[in-house]
């Protein structure tokens, strides 16, 4: 499967099951600027982060992928933060700015020093932007629309570019996967890309954003495990203690938060 395919089928699958939960359970739509806020965090979750990190993993080890991107809950936090105009201690960007060196740093000795970030290094970057605002935006949305509201109203915002993308895929590479492909795609599609979601933007929602963020620690850790186990990829030491400083980074980051809320607080 090309990584185009993956990237966007699975936003397609998902749109299909958001937008049958939301004709069944007949959710009001979004109005006035909650559009343009819905299509950010489509931008973000449903089309940016899937097909950055589809291309990179085409020419990047998965293992090395989870360490980069083990910059996003730093990155998350970061985000927030300015998105709900909060006040935080120097502590919490230098932390912040040094998981940011550490992340950089672990990327340029994999691709030979200094200077040599790969092309997947970049897109894997770039993923870790586009979703820190996703999550953002969509932590504050859920606030308003629901959680699963506003991962499925997202969804099929972007299911007509996606489907166009999906079609063009096709149409250059047909697929030729076999059942474990097929298997994984169906995995990205229901869990990563739809059911996942709701958790996590309620979570979000409920908030503070910036400490909610700190469960997305574990993903990369997860994810050298499962890698070496599927994958069959090794575990060098420089990938985990890349991956260990990093983490330890963006944990000092986000508990260094010590900023007031100025939004709504929700109990949980």
């Amino acid at each position: 499967m090309s990584p185009l395919f993956v990237g966007s089928g699975r936003a397609v699958v998902a749109a299909i099951l958001a937008a049958a939960a939301l004709a069944i359970t007949r959710q009001r739509p979004p109005h006035g600027a909650q559009w343009i806020r819905v299509a950010v965090v489509a931008g973000g979750v449903v089309a940016g982060f899937p097909l950055l990190t589809s291309f990179a993993l085409t020419t990047a080890p998965a293992s090395h992928g989870a360490v980069v991107i083990a910059l996003l809950p730093a990155a998350t936090a970061v985000t927030a933060v300015l998105r709900e105009h909060e006040r935080q201690p120097g502590s919490f960007w230098i932390t912040a700015a040094i998981g940011t060196v550490a992340a950089l740093a672990f990327a340029s000795s994999q691709g030979g020093g200094l200077g040599g970030l790969h092309r997947s290094d970049l897109l894997l970057f770039a993923a870790v932007g586009a979703a820190a605002i996703g999550y953002a935006e969509g932590g504050l949305l859920a606030r308003e629309l629901g959680a699963w509201q506003t991962v499925s109203w997202a969804l099929v915002v972007s299911a007509p570019p996606m489907l166009a993308i999906t079609a063009t895929s096709l149409a250059r590479q047909p697929v030729t996967g076999g059942p474990a492909e097929w298997a994984a795609f169906a995995y990205l599609g229901v869990v990563s890309m739809f059911l996942g979601f709701f958790a996590w933007y309620r979570g979000l929602a409920m908030g503070p954003m910036a400490r909610v963020s700190q469960v997305q620690l574990v993903q990369p850790v997860m994810t050298l495990c499962w890698a070496a186990l599927f994958l069959h990829e090794p575990l060098t030491w420089s990938t985990v203690l890349g991956g260990v400083a990093v983490i330890v980074c963006a944990l000092g980051a986000v508990r260094t938060r010590r900023g007031r809320r100025t939004g709504p607080e929700r109990p949980g």
